[in-house]
Protein backbone atom coordinates (compact mmCIF):
# COMPACT_ATOMS: atom_id res chain seq x y z
CA UNK A 1 0.00 0.00 0.00
CA UNK A 2 1.48 3.44 -1.11
CA UNK A 3 1.73 6.01 1.93
CA UNK A 4 0.18 9.45 1.11
CA UNK A 5 3.00 11.80 0.23
CA UNK A 6 2.93 15.37 0.67
CA UNK A 7 3.49 17.72 -2.17
CA UNK A 8 6.54 18.39 -1.48
CA UNK A 9 7.62 14.63 -1.27
CA UNK A 10 6.01 14.13 -4.63
CA UNK A 11 7.91 16.73 -6.60
CA UNK A 12 11.02 15.64 -5.03
CA UNK A 13 10.42 11.86 -6.41
CA UNK A 14 9.36 13.68 -9.41
CA UNK A 15 12.81 15.85 -9.43
CA UNK A 16 14.57 12.41 -8.63
CA UNK A 17 13.01 11.13 -11.83
CA UNK A 18 13.76 13.80 -13.68
CA UNK A 19 17.29 13.34 -13.01
CA UNK A 20 17.52 9.88 -14.20
CA UNK A 21 16.35 11.38 -17.23
CA UNK A 22 18.79 13.91 -17.85
CA UNK A 23 16.35 16.55 -17.80
CA UNK A 24 16.08 17.62 -14.32
CA UNK A 25 18.32 21.07 -15.14
CA UNK A 26 16.54 21.68 -19.08
CA UNK A 27 14.97 25.25 -18.66
CA UNK A 28 11.67 24.57 -19.97
CA UNK A 29 11.92 21.52 -17.92
CA UNK A 30 12.01 23.09 -14.28
CA UNK A 31 9.69 26.35 -15.17
CA UNK A 32 6.62 24.25 -16.35
CA UNK A 33 7.51 21.74 -13.12
CA UNK A 34 7.54 25.15 -11.03
CA UNK A 35 4.24 26.24 -12.82
CA UNK A 36 2.87 22.26 -12.24
CA UNK A 37 3.59 22.67 -8.51
CA UNK A 38 1.97 26.10 -8.28
CA UNK A 39 -0.92 24.68 -10.02
CA UNK A 40 -1.54 21.86 -7.60
CA UNK A 41 -1.15 24.02 -4.20
CA UNK A 42 -4.02 26.66 -6.01
CA UNK A 43 -5.83 23.43 -6.25
CA UNK A 44 -5.47 22.25 -2.38
CA UNK A 45 -6.49 25.49 -1.67
CA UNK A 46 -9.45 25.15 -3.39
CA UNK A 47 -10.51 21.77 -2.55
CA UNK A 48 -10.21 22.94 1.27
CA UNK A 49 -12.25 26.23 0.68
CA UNK A 50 -14.77 23.61 -0.96
CA UNK A 51 -14.68 21.34 1.84
CA UNK A 52 -15.14 24.31 4.35
CA UNK A 53 -17.85 26.32 2.69
CA UNK A 54 -19.57 23.56 0.91
CA UNK A 55 -21.08 23.36 -2.43
CA UNK A 56 -23.17 25.90 -2.31
CA UNK A 57 -22.93 29.30 -0.51
CA UNK A 58 -25.22 32.16 0.11
CA UNK A 59 -25.47 35.37 -0.63
CA UNK A 60 -27.65 37.95 1.28
CA UNK A 61 -29.13 40.63 -0.07
CA UNK A 62 -30.25 44.01 1.80
CA UNK A 63 -33.39 43.05 2.51
CA UNK A 64 -32.27 40.14 4.02
CA UNK A 65 -32.98 37.45 1.38
CA UNK A 66 -30.84 34.58 1.29
CA UNK A 67 -29.95 33.35 -2.42
CA UNK A 68 -28.19 29.91 -2.45
CA UNK A 69 -25.74 29.39 -5.41
CA UNK A 70 -22.86 27.14 -6.90
CA UNK A 71 -19.64 27.99 -4.43
CA UNK A 72 -17.60 29.83 -7.29
CA UNK A 73 -14.83 27.87 -6.02
CA UNK A 74 -15.78 25.03 -7.75
CA UNK A 75 -15.64 26.26 -10.86
CA UNK A 76 -11.74 28.16 -10.26
CA UNK A 77 -11.14 24.50 -8.93
CA UNK A 78 -12.17 22.55 -12.19
CA UNK A 79 -10.67 25.34 -14.73
CA UNK A 80 -7.10 25.27 -12.64
CA UNK A 81 -7.28 21.00 -12.76
CA UNK A 82 -8.03 21.21 -16.46
CA UNK A 83 -4.53 23.80 -17.07
CA UNK A 84 -3.10 21.15 -14.51
CA UNK A 85 -3.56 19.08 -16.86
CA UNK A 86 -2.23 20.41 -19.32
CA UNK A 87 0.65 21.49 -18.03
CA UNK A 88 1.52 17.47 -16.78
CA UNK A 89 1.03 16.56 -20.70
CA UNK A 90 3.54 19.46 -21.64
CA UNK A 91 6.06 17.86 -18.67
CA UNK A 92 5.45 14.23 -20.03
CA UNK A 93 6.34 15.52 -23.59
CA UNK A 94 9.85 17.59 -22.50
CA UNK A 95 10.73 14.40 -20.82
CA UNK A 96 10.22 11.83 -23.77
CA UNK A 97 11.19 14.61 -26.18
CA UNK A 98 14.42 15.28 -24.30
CA UNK A 99 15.18 11.78 -23.20
CA UNK A 100 15.28 9.92 -26.84
CA UNK A 101 17.80 7.70 -27.67
CA UNK A 102 20.21 8.56 -30.14
CA UNK A 103 19.39 12.47 -29.83
CA UNK A 104 21.77 14.56 -28.29
CA UNK A 105 19.76 16.33 -25.29
CA UNK A 106 20.72 19.85 -26.68
CA UNK A 107 19.59 19.72 -29.83
CA UNK A 108 15.87 19.98 -29.72
CA UNK A 109 16.79 23.01 -27.18
CA UNK A 110 19.34 24.50 -29.90
CA UNK A 111 16.54 24.12 -32.70
CA UNK A 112 13.90 25.89 -30.67
CA UNK A 113 16.25 28.66 -29.55
CA UNK A 114 17.54 28.96 -33.43
CA UNK A 115 14.27 29.41 -34.35
CA UNK A 116 13.57 32.15 -31.30
CA UNK A 117 16.53 33.90 -32.68
CA UNK A 118 15.60 34.35 -36.33
CA UNK A 119 11.83 35.80 -35.24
Amino acid sequence: MAKNLTLQEQAQEVLAKAEEKGVQTNFFFRTTFKRYQVQMQILNDLEREIKELGTTVSKEYVKGRKNIYTNPAITEYNKTATACNGTVSTLINIVKSLSEEGESKTSKLEMLLDELGDE
